[in-house]
């Protein structure tokens, strides 16, 4: 048994078995790895051997490491195989670990409390999870300016109601627009524009159907209830996943029902608008004050009612205005934590902090006004 290929027979020429077919009639040249007249071609084996064209790499290090050249005469040309990618990390050894150089970001960080930006993704780490790590409460309140702001167009609602119904209205929808905002950016939803103007027509709506049932309630109810219909099929034909949709479904619905219910301030006697506003004003500006918690909760509820005390007095409410503006500032303050909640942004303490203490005393205005009337 040989493993020399097999070679046609020629009628002309005797057939050798250990000899190639030479079509040229030339003299026939030995089989590489046969020994021909005691000669053996060192780069015969090499002939029908498959070479490595490409690079190689040092797994260590990972630096490309080129191969010998090969001899072109004796060479097979191969296809080149796909060179893998090399890490973009700098290489190092486990025995010599390398110590991260303090930055100006490093120093920036440590004085911000952020840590710094990575280009494989943010690990920077907010102040909320640090609170939690900590085990602290993730609030923080919205501080003096955003006080000052509701406490301004709380006034602005208070002298709008002495003037007339339409006169309110301008504070009002200002107030209507902020909430809706507010309410979305609370809930990290921003830029929705298409739900912060869906909340923002459901409160002109109200408004609208106030103004042409007298002021009654029932117009404010019977848009709530539309609007959340109007919402749940909007957000039925979303394309977005099941708990996005319904995470967004709840954030309109909310914002929507904020925004009608601030129109009670147009369902509400104007005399109970004013002491309401008031005492919502002066409630939030006592919060803002640097006092312990239990006691700024304690000394904003009696501002309130001193406040709304002594407007009552100039108007038809009389002493009962303490009570209705109790009663407005416990409401004003369970906006104003929410609006505290979960480490806000600046912009949620100018839009969710300045509107939600209003927006949320607008039903006990009206309920207490009509019971104290």
């Amino acid at each position: 048994m040989t493993n020399q290929p097999n070679q046609p027979y020629q009628p002309n020429q005797p057939y050798q078995q250990n000899q190639p077919y030479d079509p040229y009639g030339q003299q026939p040249q030995a089989w590489p790895g046969q020994g021909h007249q005691g000669y053996e071609d060192p780069h015969a084996a090499q002939q029908y051997t498959q070479q490595w064209q490409g690079q190689t790499w040092e797994t260590q290090n990972h630096r490309a490491v080129s191969a010998q050249a090969p001899d072109p005469e004796t060479a097979i040309l191969t296809p080149q195989a796909p060179r893998p990618p090399q890490s973009p990390q700098s290489p190092r050894t486990p025995q010599e670990p390398v110590a991260p150089a303090a930055t100006d970001a490093d120093t920036d960080a440590s004085a911000t409390g952020y840590g710094p930006a990575t280009v494989g993704g943010n690990a920077r780490v907010t102040d909320a999870q640090r609170a939690r790590a900590e085990g602290r409460s993730p609030i923080i309140e919205p501080g003096m300016q955003p006080a000052a702001l509701t406490a301004l167009l709380g006034l602005l609602l208070a002298g709008a109601a002495a003037v007339g119904t339409y006169a309110l209205l301008v504070p009002l929808v200002i107030l209507q627009a902020v909430t809706a905002a507010g309410w979305f950016r609370l809930n990290g939803m921003w830029p929705a524009r298409q739900g912060i103007a869906l909340g923002f027509a459901g409160a002109l709506a109200a408004d609208a159907a106030l103004l042409v049932s007298g002021r009654s309630p029932a117009a404010i109810l019977g848009t709530i209830g539309v609007w959340v219909l109007l919402a749940l099929v909007l957000q039925l034909r979303s394309h977005a996943d099941p708990d996005e949709r319904m995470y967004g479904l709840m954030a309109t619905v909310a914002a929507s029902a904020l925004a009608i219910v601030a129109g009670g301030y147009l369902a509400a006697a104007a005399d109970a608008v004013t002491v309401g506003a008031v005492a919502v004003a002066v409630a939030v500006l006592a919060r803002a004050l640097p006092l312990p918690t239990p006691a700024s909760v304690v000394v904003s509820l009696l501002a309130a009612a001193g406040a709304g005390l002594a407007t009552g007095a100039v108007t038809d409410v009389g002493t009962s205005g303490a009570l209705l503006g109790a009663g407005a500032a416990v409401c004003a303050l369970i906006g104003h934590r929410v609006a505290s909640y979960d480490y806000p942004s600046r912009f949620v303490h100018f839009t969710a902090g300045v509107a939600l203490p209003l927006a949320a005393a607008a039903p006990a205005v009206y309920v207490l006004g009509r019971a104290l009337a």
